[in-house]
């Protein structure tokens, strides 16, 4: 079963609920900041991904904490316990699948991506 993480409140995230939904796709949803991101599933993430695609580089937070010029610096398991601190830091939506897991919403991407997959 495929997992949407969400923001209700996110444009992008609702685009992204509609295409799945319009595409006949299954999926339990997850809102991230009720049910933020463990580190060891961020981590596990981090394998299929790089972990910059994980941070949410426009959002607020990201900025008011300087992460920009904070994260070269900052080791990979500094930078999974920070992602896990608060839903806001990570991109979204998160579509996570089997063997799979992409962040923002690129049609084009995640077509391809559930091409494969069992709905």
């Amino acid at each position: 079963m495929l997992t949407l993480i969400e923001y209700p409140k996110c444009t992008t995230c609702q685009k992204a609920r509609k295409w799945l939904e319009a595409q006949g796709v299954e999926f339990q949803s997850r809102h991230i900041l009720e049910e933020n991101p463990k580190k060891e599933e961020l981590a596990a993430w981090a394998e299929k991904l790089p972990l910059k695609r994980l941070w949410n580089t426009s959002g607020q937070k990201y900025r008011q904490l300087g992460l920009a010029q904070k994260l070269p610096e900052m080791s990979l398991e500094e930078q999974l316990v920070l992602l896990a601190t608060d839903g806001m830091l990570v991109k979204r939506p998160v579509l996570v699948g089997e063997g799979f897991v992409l962040t923002g919403f690129r049609e084009a991407e995640w077509s391809a991506a559930l091409a494969g997959e069992d709905r």
